[in-house]
């Protein structure tokens, strides 16, 4: 089965790298997230509520969800501020990925362990810019908050997608679907992964940027 593949391209300012990439993952994440599960028989379950919060982006002009689970929040912005950590130290052009996988078990013959089966992939591929004057960088954080409504309708509308998500399991089978190590909600499994190598892109880049703010002041 091949993955499904969901590619943002994204210019920010280093001080906006953390905000723009969770304001796209954790909406992703929200959609990919159930209550816990309680089961009464074998394939008899009731399934818990999943609450969400609004977060108000401090160096952007934007809002996005995420789910309220504080283990869930960590762990991704643990992740992504790995990341950005990476990139900013990176030498000469400051680009990167970091791709939200998410993939079921499959079980195999003893004695090897369950093979991991990707199903979906959301991946933001990064660059930091560096803008001039106090005035293009105000103009760039409200910008990037178009952008990223953009890519929030885009998640949207995918989720309200007829697409393959692995079945609801038997009680047995409920690891091979859902991580099952967070205490208050149950995402699909999944993995983050990030490289700051050459991602085969020529990405957004400065020129672009600034062009987008002159086509902005323009109207």
């Amino acid at each position: 089965m091949n993955a499904r593949s969901h590619i943002f391209e994204l210019a920010v300012e280093a001080w906006q790298t953390e905000e723009a990439i969770l304001s796209i993952l954790h909406p992703v994440m929200f959609h990919r997230t159930t209550g816990k599960f309680n089961y009464q028989l074998e394939s008899s379950y009731s399934v818990g509520t999943v609450g969400y919060e609004d977060v108000d982006c401090d160096c952007i002009d934007h809002t996005y969800v995420r789910t309220s689970s504080p283990g869930l929040d960590s762990l991704l912005k643990r992740e992504v501020s790995t990341f950005a950590e990476e990139l900013k130290k990176s030498s000469g052009l400051k680009s990167g990925q970091i791709s939200l996988e998410f993939f079921q078990r499959k079980r195999t013959r003893w004695p090897f362990p369950p093979e991991n089966i990707p199903w979906e992939v959301w991946t933001v591929r990064v660059e930091i810019v560096s803008l001039a004057n106090e005035s293009e960088r105000l103009g760039w954080r409200e910008k990037l908050g178009e952008v990223l409504c953009e890519k929030t309708m885009y998640v949207t509308e995918v989720m309200n997608k007829h697409e393959f998500v692995p079945k609801m399991p038997n009680s047995s089978d409920l690891e091979l679907v859902f991580d099952t190590s967070f205490h208050d909600v149950q995402p699909h499994l999944f993995k983050v992964c990030h490289s700051t190598a050459n991602v085969g892109s020529q990405g957004v880049g400065v020129n672009t940027v600034r062009r987008l703010l002159k086509d902005t002041l323009a109207i």
